[in-house]
């Protein structure tokens, strides 16, 4: 009986990990900063996740926790509220876009299309905090973000890959 339980909720976490992993993001305000010759570089990993799952696994997240998240993420990191719903339901849409036009998933063609959506994204955000709110940003530091982004995009991309087998075999468990 304790087996079957663990094993239930072993398969529910596997299920339910985009989004507990996404919300774990936002209320931590997680982002990978490293250290580089007295510099520090970081990526925005919520950037990857959201735009891996709704590319391969739309029904994982839904568009509208996408925007809680959003908020959340506004209100940890002490952005104007809606700015990262704003973002992220964007680079939701662009996911979309490429699922829907996709006709054999590849991940070079995935990695290309998220360098293209994480430039568009970034440059819709810089100019809605820069022009609307007068927020101070650093345009070279959003670009460099961006591309370790895109760099890291791929190590991530098998991971999820890897986690999407995981699930499969849970539900054919059954």
């Amino acid at each position: 009986m304790a087996q079957s339980n663990l094993r239930k909720i072993y398969k529910n976490f596997i299920h339910a990990f985009p989004l507990l992993f996404i919300f774990f993001l936002a209320f931590t305000g997680f982002d990978l900063t490293f250290f580089l010759f007295e510099n520090s570089f970081s990526f925005n990993f919520i950037y990857a996740v959201i735009f891996y799952w709704v590319l391969k696994k739309p029904e994982r997240l839904g568009y509208g926790l996408i925007f809680l998240v959003g908020i959340i993420n506004d209100v940890v990191q002490n952005f104007p509220i809606g700015i990262s719903s704003i973002n992220y339901l964007f680079l939701c849409a662009i996911a979309s876009f490429i699922r829907a036009r996709t006709l054999m998933p590849n991940l070079l063609y995935d990695w290309i299309f998220f360098l293209i959506a994480i430039m568009i994204v970034s440059s819709v955000n810089y100019t809605i905090l820069t022009l609307v709110f007068d927020y101070p940003i650093k345009y070279g530091t959003l670009m460099f973000s961006s591309f370790i982004t895109f760099l890291i995009y791929p190590a991530l991309s098998k991971i999820f890959y890897q986690i999407t087998i995981i699930d499969l075999r849970e539900e054919n468990a059954q």
